[in-house]
C-alpha cells in the first residue's frame, strides 16, 4: 500500500523588509501575513476531508512555521527532509534589483552567464531529482492516507515541469506556485502525476512581498 495523495505546500510570506534574496539563510521567519497564509493552507486541507497521516517540512524556519498549522489541524509531528529545501544561491543576502542590486554589479555577471543551468546555484536537474526522490519516499512511507510536504517555490515548480515533460529552464516570473499554494500528486502505474493545484491564500497575495525566493 502507498499514500493516496502527496500535497506539496509552499510556505507563506516571509518577513523580509529589506527585500533581499534569502535563499537558505537562517532567521527568515514568516510575517504575520505569512502566518495567516499558512493557516489558510491548513484549513483548505481540512475542508477537503483528506486523511493526512504524515507531515514533512524543509529544515528552514519558514517551512517549519508554515507546517505548524497543519501539525495542529491533524495532530501530527513535523518530520524534516533536507531534500525538499530551497536551492543554494550565490546571491543570498543581496537585493537583486534597484540601487546596489546584484544585477547591476559587474562582479556578479559571471554567475548569470547560463540561466538554463542555472549558473548562479544548484542545477535545475538536481533540484528535480532530489524532490522526486523525496516524493517517492513520501508515497511509500505510509500504508494509506495522504502525506504533506512543505517546501519552496522553485523545488515545487521543478516537480511540476518535470511531470509535465516541460524544459526545466523557465522564466521565474511565470511560475504558478503562489505563497501557501497546494500542488497535489497521485500515483498512476507507480508514477507520480499532478492532479490538482489550489491557492487557498489567494485573497492575501495582493499586499504580499514575494521577492526573497530563488
Amino acid at each position: 500500500m502507498v499514500a493516496s495523495q502527496v500535497h506539496l505546500v509552499r510556505h507563506g510570506e516571509v518577513f523580509n523588509p529589506e527585500r533581499v534574496l534569502y535563499g537558505r539563510l537562517p532567521g527568515f521567519r514568516l510575517s504575520d501575513l505569512g502566518t495567516r497564509m499558512a493557516e489558510a493552507a491548513a484549513a483548505d486541507l481540512v475542508e477537503r476531508g483528506r486523511p493526512v497521516v504524515r507531515l514533512v517540512a524543509s529544515p528552514l524556519q519558514r517551512t517549519q512555521e508554515s507546517a505548524a498549522p497543519i501539525m495542529a489541524a491533524f495532530g501530527l509531528p513535523i518530520n524534516l527532509d533536507e531534500r525538499i529545501i530551497e536551492p543554494a544561491n550565490r546571491f543570498e543576502g543581496r537585493r537583486m534589483r534597484g540601487p546596489g542590486g546584484a544585477l547591476r554589479d559587474p562582479r556578479t555577471w559571471p554567475s548569470l552567464i547560463n540561466p538554463a543551468r542555472p549558473s548562479w546555484g544548484e542545477p535545475f536537474a538536481s533540484i528535480s531529482s532530489r524532490m522526486l526522490a523525496a516524493i517517492d519516499d513520501a508515497f511509500h512511507s505510509v500504508d494509506d492516507g495522504d502525506v504533506v510536504l512543505v517546501s519552496h517555490q522553485l523545488p515545487i515548480w521543478m516537480v511540476h515541469r518535470t511531470l509535465a515533460h516541460e524544459r526545466l529552464a523557465h522564466d521565474p516570473r511565470k511560475r504558478r506556485c503562489d505563497l501557501s499554494s497546494i500542488t497535489t500528486l497521485s500515483l498512476r502505474d507507480n508514477v507520480p502525476v499532478e492532479v490538482g493545484y489550489a491557492s487557498p491564500a489567494a485573497a492575501l497575495l495582493v499586499p504580499a512581498n514575494d521577492v526573497g525566493a530563488v
